[in-house]
């Protein structure tokens, strides 16, 4: 019998996503896994997948976000310790993510394809928990920076490259692995980071290039890594920094944590502002030339930003497309009702754009140091790239949202933390006025960035007429050099665009190319989701995004 506890029976609703291997059912990605040379990882890729996809690890992502970072800044008798506490969901995330070489593989394994293999092992766990990719994505990222500075790299990157994740609070002689982050914003600028304040006095007669840093960093993310870059001003100008959190004969270096930051998303990984208090740094590369070094890293972070943003999509992807696919709606499935499917082909279409580019990208990473056509690339893609994917993920967020009405918009559905997350990779590394002003730079600075790009366009030539017409028009808009500024987000836009076509045109599904084509290539650009033309295959498309 019935009790007053029982309620009516659940009707018509999806169950949760869970228990499919995350990296298989993306046949976007593992479709470009191979094309770019990384079909050696996909054993390991399909067993992350397999992982990221369960449900305990989906939870993990979950309690992660549940329950944020602690800052306890003195230990019960007063001492001054600046120590942050993670739930242990965080620690096993950054256990499995160090395990696979989401933080190093490249550089402990620089075979052909390691930078596509990083990324899209990237994509994968970034869809359990986006926050705690942070100090992963730095960690990878600090490696060429440091190369600056030989002794140093030499020194730091066996802890570096470890597959062991140490979270104790100690020297670094005695941990078996190390993660790193940046500190170079300051309250007064942002994106201006020459106008910092923090200053960097040498310590005379120090063979190590030591420094005393001085003043204050308004975002630090991670502050319990081990070693953080860090710009000052030293006596020739602004300058680069390794500043450790311990120094060498045990005691704290005097990092001290000020806060951490109440963000919209990314809550799982702590932020905070930071005092230093003549906090001892070694110097990487030469003094005054700051900036050049931190844009190593910053170039690979930047990277992670585009490989965060198409993790997004696709998660918003498949979300909505497993909802639609159980949920009914006036007699029929929602996934086959016209305009649902129309809106529903139209993000998959758009997640395949984003992770075709990203991983084309990432290839151009993996070149070897002589092959100037990829470092060209590199150089004029990664900016252009991470505007238009950064730009696009918190609407596909949006509309994925959508896709599960009221369902999505609590907080036990998944999409609200993916909206949260969405627009983080956008203010990260560049906002996009920087970013589309770093492309002008670009174009300015190494032209010849642009002719590998038509160069990389021109390998889809006669495979679309729209894409000729839009390459046409972007010669001419390229031409009129004197009025770019102004014209900097639709120009650089167009170039994203036209990008992500060629390689559709080239590698996609017929029917994800003529989607995307016929939506995106006209005068008004990328539009509204849910208005591809008449006569695209809906179907064809929605099946090929759709989590088996």
């Amino acid at each position: 019998m019935a009790t007053r506890y029982d309620t009516h029976e659940v009707l018509n609703q999806a169950p949760p996503l869970e228990g499919y291997d995350v990296f298989t059912s993306d046949r976007a990605l593992s479709d470009a896994v191979d094309r770019e040379g990384a079909g050696w990882a996909r054993p390991e890729l399909e067993g992350l997948g397999v992982r990221a996809g369960a449900g305990p690890t989906q939870e993990l992502g979950r309690l992660a976000n549940e329950y944020r970072p602690v800052l306890r800044t003195h230990d019960r008798y007063g001492n001054r310790i600046d120590v942050v506490d993670y739930h242990p969901a965080y620690h096993e995330l950054m256990t499995t993510a160090v395990s696979h070489g989401l933080h190093s593989g490249p550089w402990a394994d620089p075979r052909p394809g390691a930078h596509v293999a990083r990324a899209a092992k990237v994509i994968v766990w970034y869809q359990v928990d986006a926050g705690h990719i942070c100090p992963v994505s730095m960690t990878y990222a600090v490696v060429p920076a440091l190369r600056h500075q030989p002794e140093v790299a030499a020194e730091w990157e066996p802890q570096i490259c470890s597959t062991t994740y140490d979270p104790a609070d100690r020297p670094v002689a005695g941990k078996a692995g190390v993660t790193c982050g940046m500190a170079l914003t300051e309250k007064q600028g942002g994106s201006d980071v020459r106008a910092n304040t923090t200053r960097a006095e040498v310590v005379a007669g120090d063979p190590d290039r030591t420094y005393r840093l001085t003043g204050h960093k308004w975002f630090c993310s991670a502050p319990m890594s081990d070693a953080f870059l860090v710009l000052a001003q030293a006596p020739g100008g602004i300058s680069c920094f390794l500043t450790p959190r311990w120094n060498a004969d045990g005691s704290r270096n005097p990092v001290r944590i000020q806060r951490l930051k109440d963000k919209l998303g990314d809550r799982s990984n702590a932020s905070s502002e930071i005092e230093l208090l003549g906090a001892a740094g070694r110097l990487i590369g030469e003094e005054g030339r700051g900036v050049r070094t931190i844009i190593e890293m910053v170039n690979h972070t930047r990277l992670d930003c585009i490989l965060g943003s198409a993790s997004i999509m696709r998660q918003g992807v498949a979300q909505a497309t497993w909802h639609a696919a159980h949920r009914s709606v006036f007699g029929r499935l929602l996934a086959g009702q016209p305009l649902m499917e129309n809106v529903l082909a139209d993000l998959a279409v758009e997640s395949e754009a984003a992770t075709a580019s990203a991983l084309r990208l990432a290839r151009a990473y993996d070149a070897a140091e002589g092959d100037v056509h990829e470092r060209l690339l590199q150089r004029i893609l990664t900016p252009v790239v991470k505007y238009w994917t950064c730009k696009r993920a918190p609407q596909l967020a949006a509309e994925a949202l959508e896709c599960l009405g009221g369902n999505g918009f609590v907080e036990e559905s998944p999409l609200p933390r993916l909206f949260r997350q969405s627009p983080v990779n956008g203010v990260w590394e560049g906002s996009g006025n920087v970013i589309c002003l770093d492309v002008l730079r670009a174009l300015g600075r190494e032209p010849e960035a642009l002719d590998a790009y038509w160069e990389e366009i021109g390998a889809a030539a006669g495979g679309d007429t729209r894409l000729a017409r839009a390459v046409d028009d972007l010669h001419v808009d390229l031409a009129d050099a004197g009025s770019l500024e102004p014209r900097a987000r639709s120009v650089v836009e167009r170039m994203a665009l036209v990008f992500q076509a060629s390689l559709l045109v080239r590698h996609a599904p017929t029917p994800v190319a003529e989607a995307f084509c016929g939506s995106r290539l006209g005068p008004s650009g990328a539009g509204t989701f849910g208005t591809l033309p008449a006569g695209t295959d809906l179907s064809a498309i929605r099946e090929r995004h759709t989590p088996v």
